[in-house]
């Protein structure tokens, strides 16, 4: 079942919604690490532990930033789908992604079946994840 023009601006408007949430959280993130020198986050750096723990949370902050980033590319990717009337449409296969999946997963690009083999067959072992 193709999604109807109601379900489309509801997934357009939830979308977007979600977008400039992350847009906001990001400019304020990138405005609080600009403002925010190492020195900051370090204080009076007096041992390792106290270096590493300041190295751990810029980490952090700069994983976060990036993490958004991408979400922020997938809701605009999910937005144009819309716009050219490929939204809902697995990108391997062409069949349906499914209301319910859409509902959990907005951004989601594949079904669950070819979601499966993407993920089994792009796996990174290895890679660390946060």
């Amino acid at each position: 079942m193709a999604l109807n023009r109601n379900q489309l601006e509801e997934f357009e408007r939830l979308i977007g919604q979600r977008r400039q949430q992350l847009v906001t959280e990001l400019l304020d993130d990138v405005a609080r690490a600009r403002d925010e020198s190492y020195a900051d986050v370090a204080g009076g750096v007096t041992d390792l532990g106290d270096q590493a723990l300041a190295d751990l949370i810029a980490d952090l902050d700069n994983a976060e930033i990036t993490r958004d980033m991408r979400t922020v590319r997938e809701l605009d990717a999910a937005l144009a789908r819309i716009a050219d009337g490929s939204y809902g449409s697995g990108a391997d296969c062409e069949g349906e992604i499914g209301l319910e999946r859409l509902r959990a997963y907005p951004t989601a690009m594949r079904c669950i079946k070819c979601q499966e083999v993407y993920e089994k067959t792009h796996a990174h072992a290895g890679e660390p994840r946060l």
